[in-house]
């Protein structure tokens, strides 16, 4: 759910002097009986002020150096002092773990979906299932005519549009559980056509807000304890509203912090259960019926209930905040905000407060002095460490759940909607992206086996001629002009004619690199997130010493044994746009698998190539000295029908003249890039100790003077040129 969020920056001055006052619930018992201590314990504990994290790291930082100080001057001190700043540090740790038990212990009724229980619970109620049931059938039925309407009149796709227009107004009507399955249905180009793709995803979470003396009356029920206890002030009507919730704005008493207080929509959680059941069951008529939808409705229906049910649990959410801030703790561009676990539920969530900017209201973006593009750049560079690094990524990317703070950091807000990438799924997508640049459509297919689309028993050869006549005509733009969009809804319409089931996380990348694609084209209309993406891809496939990598990497650098210089020069262009790029990351994975026990074959295509590269480079520099001699002294020595003095026609020459500057340009990159020094050669001079390295480098020294001297021979005999064949 959207908030309007920013860390004020009076809520960041001030710091609490004790710790937040505990709800009394009897469900915590259990949970914080391990933890109990003295009364006269916490006395003491809530009257030692606790400085804020960033002054205790100076504070411990100034004492630990006063402290070795003292000890040279004999004084103790410091030393006290320094163990003390410690002992508070670990001492919020555990006073925060506390917190999050309570708050844990707080949800341990939290409902799980169970579709077993929902069938036991309607089944006992078949009045009120029936009720819903009707007024669902009549919305979906009433479509359902119109399509079969449509069908025999032949005017099925020209009234696409029109149609999915009219499934997005029903979905709206039918309620939350609908507009939650309509946006998870447009991301499904599995299910779906692209008409209704397009129009699903416009779907808002959008609902009329609820009392407000029931928000107050939940967060009291939830807490244990009186508004007026929590809060000095808080919002008489709710911020923000979406579809299971509403958000006010309030300030903490204990601590002045300003937060964003999440509460539930009462009775949300039975609506959704007995939406579900009944959807359930239509799913499997859909099943059974319907030859033309290949996906198991029912167990895709499952996994989307699990998700909506574990957003109606909000210390989940909260958890997941957690692990989120953690993964970007040292990312200064980024902001997620704390979570205030003592004031946290199944069905209340405190966070902290984040005064931003929705990323689509530009105009208000750049009057604070800020750029749109870079910020939605930061929010794609961080979707892509989420998706193929860390694999754990917000699935829910819409303008309203990141926002730009004055200070020009990216928030991410709502983390209801997480999701995970496999670690065999997470190099599939980098050797995709791989096999797509290579125009490889029979490796791409089978891609989709790791990627989890098809099982093993399919045959992917009739899926390539549709990946070929799709992707050849994308792909006649340079990757860096590819439009995502495009590539999606293309791939969208193969997916939906083959028996492809798109797997929910694969799903979820697609829609937010697609939402924050769109975000950017507010600002430029010819801005391409395949363009901004491409480094990330550059420097993984530079520096992962991933098996699956090293081997997309070779596979895109060697073509019929030859290496295409153009390629890594590209490679390392785009790869030294990446923040955290460095040259010696670059060349360490490639000389371990050069000179592992599986590089055999590699070393065999690098013997081959560095014959060639030398050559170049002699033959090139012989060449320029060549140029430099006056032309009535060069013909006393060279044959006067050849264009050098190796006697290389000037094709030939050209084109040593072009790789010898092509690895020129690759090496000034290499030493360009940023943190390089000399002592990047150091692991190659290790490497070349080496009992394989002396191999290579023999054959790569008696390769080149073979052929060297083959040339020089051919000269001094006028001869026709016949170099051997490169070994």
């Amino acid at each position: 759910m959207a908030v309007p969020v920013s860390l004020s920056s009076s809520a960041t001055m001030s710091w609490p002097s004790s710790p937040p006052p505990s709800p009394s619930c009897c469900s915590c018992v259990g949970a914080m009986s391990v933890m109990t201590m003295s009364s006269s314990s916490r006395t003491r504990r809530r009257r030692r002020r606790t400085p804020p994290p960033p002054l205790r790291a100076a504070l411990v930082a100034e004492a630990a150096g006063a402290a070795e100080q003292g000890r040279r001057g004999g004084g103790g001190d410091y030393d006290t002092y320094a163990i003390q700043l410690f002992q508070d540090s670990s001492r919020d740790r555990a006073n925060d773990m506390q917190s999050e038990a309570r708050a844990m212990a707080r949800a341990a009724n939290a409902s799980v979906y169970s579709p077993q229980f929902l069938s036991i619970k309607y089944r006992s109620r078949p009045i009120k299932a029936l009720g819903r049931a009707l007024e669902i059938l009549i919305a979906l039925g009433t479509f359902a005519f119109k399509l079969l309407l449509d069908d025999r009149s032949g005017q099925l796709d020209q009234n696409k549009q029109t149609r999915a227009k009219e499934l997005r107004i029903e979905f709206t009507r039918l309620g939350p559980t609908f507009v939650k399955l309509g946006q998870g249905l447009s991301t499904r180009p599995d299910l779906c056509p692209p008409e209704y793709l397009e129009e699903l995803s416009q779907l808002q979470d959008a609902l009329p807000t609820f009392p407000d003396e029931e928000a107050f009356s939940c967060i009291e029920r939830e807490l244990g304890l009186s508004i007026d206890s929590i809060f000095s002030s808080i919002s008489p009507s709710p911020i923000a509203a979406a579809s299971l919730g509403q958000v006010y704005k309030a300030r903490l008493k204990y601590s002045g912090r300003v937060v964003a207080v999440k509460v539930q929509r009462p009775g949300i959680e039975e609506a959704i259960g007995l939406d579900f059941y009944l959807v359930r069951g239509l799913g499997f008529l859909i099943n059974k019926y319907v030859d033309f939808i290949t996906s198991d409705v029912v167990a895709l229906i499952d996994e989307f209930a699990r998700r909506v049910y574990q957003e109606l649990n909000y210390v989940q959410e909260g958890k997941n905040a957690r692990r989120f801030k953690k993964l970007y703790a040292d990312k200064e561009d980024v902001l997620v905000p704390d979570i205030f676990w003592d004031y946290t539920s199944a069905k209340v969530l405190t966070m902290d407060w984040v005064d931003g900017v929705k990323l689509n209201e530009q105009e208000a973006i750049e009057s604070q002095g800020l750029k749109l593009l870079e910020l939605v750049n930061t929010g794609i560079q961080c979707s892509l460490r989420q998706l193929l690094e860390y694999g754990y990524f917000h699935a829910d990317p819409h303008p309203g759940n990141l926002l730009a703070t004055p200070e020009g950091k990216l928030a991410f807000l709502d983390f209801g909607m997480m999701s995970e990438t496999p670690e065999e799924a997470r190099y599939a997508i980098i050797g995709h992206v791989v096999h797509m640049v290579n125009r490889d459509y029979e490796a791409m297919a089978r891609d989709y086996y790791a990627l989890d689309f098809l099982s093993p028993d399919v045959d992917v050869s009739p899926i390539v001629p549709a990946l070929k006549n799709f992707f050849d005509d994308a792909l006649n733009s340079t990757v860096s002009e590819l439009n995502f969009k495009t590539l999606v809804d293309g791939l969208g319409a193969v997916l939906y004619q083959y028996p492809f089931t798109v797997p929910a996380y694969y799903a979820l990348i697609l829609r937010s690199l697609t939402v924050l694609e769109g975000l950017a084209l507010y600002a430029d209309p010819n801005f391409k997130v395949l363009a901004a993406s491409y480094p990330y891809f550059a420097k993984r496939l530079l520096t992962d010493p991933n098996p699956y990598l090293r081997d997309a990497l070779i596979e895109l650098l060697f073509k019929d044994g030859r290496f295409r210089w153009n390629r890594l020069e590209n490679l390392l262009v785009q790869g030294s746009k990446d923040r955290d790029f460095t040259a010696r990351e670059a060349l360490q994975p490639v000389l371990k698998l050069l000179m592992g026990p599986d590089g055999e074959e590699l070393r065999a295509l690098v013997v081959k190539e560095a014959i060639r590269v030398t050559e170049a480079i002699v033959i090139g520099t012989t060449i320029d000295t060549y140029n430099a001699i006056p032309e009535f002294l060069r013909s006393l020595f060279f044959n006067s029908h050849a264009t050098g003095p190796f006697a290389i026609s000037g094709s030939e020459q050209d084109s040593m003249l072009e790789l010898r500057d092509r690895v020129y340009r690759v090496w000034s990159l290499l030493r360009s890039s940023e943190n390089f020094d000399p002592a990047l050669l150091q692991p190659i001079l290790q490497v070349l100790q080496e009992p394989a390295a002396r191999d290579l480098s023999g054959r790569v020294v008696g390769g080149i003077t073979q052929r060297l001297a083959a040339r020089l021979l051919q000269q001094v005999l006028r001869a026709p040129p016949t170099v051997p064949a490169t070994p």
